[in-house]
């Protein structure tokens, strides 16, 4: 995912675009979206409330909020028809001449910014712009995931000239634009192969369904709770280097523990024939009862001190 897993998940409002002949003015603008989006989990959307609360905007009550996941809200807000969210979204609600705000909003997408619309009446009002940074550890992270094989993909449901800008900055080859949940979800399922683990990381709502479907699924802590109820793996700081980590420390692991079967197995296939006196009779040699405990303690103590090795990984 990209929102809050690549980038910190604590975008701003950049700039409030106003559509031509659009009736209202950029507070009003403003004050509309964050009236619907004061009731919605996704980042973008308290970005839009931060920012009416930081010019102390008072927000209207809606009565008949309605959400469409990783599309858009829509409602009345003083008597007024309001849908904010993806132009697609506007579009699937009757929304007309979203040609300008759009074109208002392509330079800033490329830039790597984020675009909410906002119409009202259905009619196209404003474009709200919205920047969120990515994380300085990401390059880093995915750096690091690569050498370890790992092949790496985002999904997001930006458009796509915003997630193209940032996966050329982060060297991510592959990546899918406009996805909703549900999609996330089936591309996750046709990533199951024999021989094939399949990982998602993900901190939203509009994760959750990815989350569950992955063999293993990682919710960012600094995300949703649903987020982190789904997924068996929490980062609790939200820093993707956790993955690596978690990655390493798996594959030592299991190294560990096949290193400390083949020597129980070769204490136990040396040990028992000789406690049981398969050489006394070529040598003369007997395990005392002694020696055999001794042996049998070494055997135990060799296994722990070897799993006491990944320590290191703490």
């Amino acid at each position: 995912d990209k929102t809050g897993t690549l980038t910190l998940g604590k975008p701003g409002v950049t700039e409030v675009l106003l559509a031509p002949q659009s009736p209202l003015d950029g507070d009003a603008a403003l004050r509309l979206a964050a009236a619907l989006e004061r009731h919605s989990e996704h980042p973008l959307a308290y970005a839009v409330v931060q920012a009416a609360e930081k010019k102390k905007l008072a927000l209207p009550e809606v009565p008949d909020f309605q959400a469409a996941p990783a599309a858009g809200v829509s409602g009345r807000v003083e008597g007024r028809a309001v849908v904010v969210g993806k132009a697609d979204f506007l579009r699937a609600q009757g929304v007309e001449n979203l040609g300008g705000l759009e074109t208002l909003a392509t330079p800033h997408q490329g830039e790597g910014k984020s675009a909410i619309f906002l119409a009202v009446d259905r009619q196209a009002a404003a474009v709200i712009v919205v920047s969120d940074p990515i994380k300085p550890t990401t390059p880093e992270a995915l750096a690091q995931l690569r050498a370890l094989g790992i092949s790496v993909v985002m999904l997001t449901g930006d458009n796509e000239r915003t997630a193209q800008r940032i996966a050329t900055t982060l060297g991510i080859g592959r990546f899918h634009a406009g996805v909703t949940p549900q999609e996330k979800h089936a591309f996750l399922t046709a990533m199951k192969r024999p021989g094939a683990v399949v990982g998602m990381a993900g901190d939203g709502i509009n994760d959750a369904p990815a989350l569950a479907e992955a063999d293993v699924g990682i919710a960012m802590g600094t995300g949703t709770d649903i987020a982190m109820e789904t997924a068996p793996v929490t980062l609790v700081r939200g820093d993707l280097r956790g993955i690596v980590h978690a990655i390493q420390l798996g594959r030592a692991m299991m190294r560990n523990i096949r290193q400390n079967l083949l020597f129980a197995f070769l204490y136990n296939a040396l040990g028992i024939p000789v406690a049981a006196g398969i050489l006394y009779p070529s040598l003369g040699v007997l395990l005392s009862p002694m020696l055999a405990g001794a042996a049998m303690s070494l055997s135990s103590v060799s296994v722990i001190a070897n799993a006491l090795r990944l320590r290191r990984f703490a």
